[in-house]
């Protein structure tokens, strides 16, 4: 948008018109690209703006369907609900994104993409990526169709959960190109089934997203502090991960969430001092940073601190803690079971869709990325000496 008032010389002559008869700037913001792109939409058919003619043409946003009730259901794309019997998920405008779903579903769960399969095994058979039940009566083909149903109704722990995994395995090889790939296929996931809003309430509540924020760290303390961990403000909570390969390059993240959003200007990354006999101990490496980052004094306290693992993790950090006579609300969130674990061990088991728990998730995850993007830096940057 910016771009519109930095140089208006440059500025073709329709776009030169239409920046004079601005009078002023408001933003919504919203919760996902998709919600983003279907708000842009509402409001184009909305108020017809005289400059902006994309999205009024009635264009239909693609959707996918399930022949649920054929013998061999297939999922296909379709652009209108046209089939009574049938299931369709959507719209959705990112087409892109939806595709590269439909693409990570497929690898996992093989379906038929065609109306008409042939009588004999298709080439996406041999990829791996068909069952071809007309050919072969694959019996267990009702099940994928279920599994790829409730997939895109939103349950997708399972299948983020083994992709993470991928994605870590490839990190750890150095397979740096492949991990990102994964990576954008775990984002295309959580984009498209995602919790939605619909566009309307944005445009009702032009602090929608203030509100869900609000909501999700009054709960979160709720939760804690029923649990004895006794959070007096989340407003500033920080976050710790520690990234190496087998002890060597290791690296420490610290990243910072205020009033439930990023504040990536706080965010801070720790290069491992400690010599481990280039072994991973995270439990060490842990240790330093904390003791590391308690001792300036100069950096906001947080109101809770947040470490990527379970009890041992969380044991590192209490030492630290101690040791700099620092007293502040500590939890884990352990990877395996996604379970929020109390500094004297008690365990949270949050329901998979709780919002405090996605919302934990989201800072750990922010951690773990930021603290895999330093590591490949150092990484790269020794394979050059």
């Amino acid at each position: 948008m910016a771009s519109y008032f930095l140089n208006k010389r440059d500025l073709a002559e329709k776009t030169r018109a239409l920046v004079t008869q601005i009078n002023s700037v408001k933003t919504i913001k919203v919760e996902s690209e998709i919600e983003s792109l279907l708000l842009e939409a509402n409001l184009i058919k909305k108020y017809n703006p005289k400059y902006n003619i994309r999205l009024t043409d009635g264009k239909a946003y693609p959707l996918i369907r399930i022949t649920v009730k054929d013998k061999y259901p297939k999922v296909l794309i379709a652009r209108r609900t046209e089939d009574p019997r049938s299931v369709y998920f959507g719209p959705f405008p990112n087409a892109g994104a939806m595709k590269l779903v439909l693409k990570t579903v497929r690898r996992i769960f093989p379906f038929q993409s065609v109306v008409n399969h042939p009588k004999k095994p298709c080439l996406y058979y041999h990829l791996g990526l068909c069952p071809c039940p007309e050919v072969f009566a694959d019996i267990d083909y009702g099940k994928t169709i279920n599994h790829i149903i409730k997939f895109l109704e939103g349950k997708t722990k399972k299948v983020i959960k083994d992709l993470e995994k991928e994605r870590d395995a490839y990190s750890k090889a150095q397979e740096f190109e492949k991990a990102q790939k994964v990576q954008k296929q775990i984002q295309a996931i959580e984009l498209i089934t995602g919790k939605f809003y619909n566009p309307g309430e944005y445009e009702i509540n032009p602090n929608l997203r203030e509100d869900i924020r609000r909501e999700e760290l009054l709960s979160l303390r709720e939760e804690l502090n029923k649990n004895g961990v006794g959070v007096n403000s989340l407003e500033r909570i920080e976050c710790y991960d520690i990234s190496n390969t087998s002890g060597k390059n290791a690296t420490a993240s610290m990243v910072v969430f205020k009033h439930g959003e990023k504040d990536s200007s706080s965010y801070r990354r720790f290069k491992i001092k400690g010599f481990y006999n280039n072994k991973p101990n995270d439990f060490a490496m842990m240790n330093e940073t904390l003791r590391r980052r308690l001792r300036h004094e100069e950096w906001e306290t947080p109101g809770l601190i947040i470490v990527d693992g379970g009890k041992g993790q969380i044991s590192s950090a209490l030492m630290a803690l101690s040791l700099e006579k620092k007293k502040i609300p500590l939890v884990g969130l352990a990877k395996r079971e996604e379970i929020i674990i109390t500094s004297d061990f008690k365990e949270i088991k949050l329901r998979k869709d709780s919002k405090q728990l996605h919302l934990v998730m989201r800072i750990r995850d922010e951690a773990h990325r930021f603290a895999i993007t330093y590591h490949k830096k150092l990484r790269a940057k020794a394979s050059y000496i």
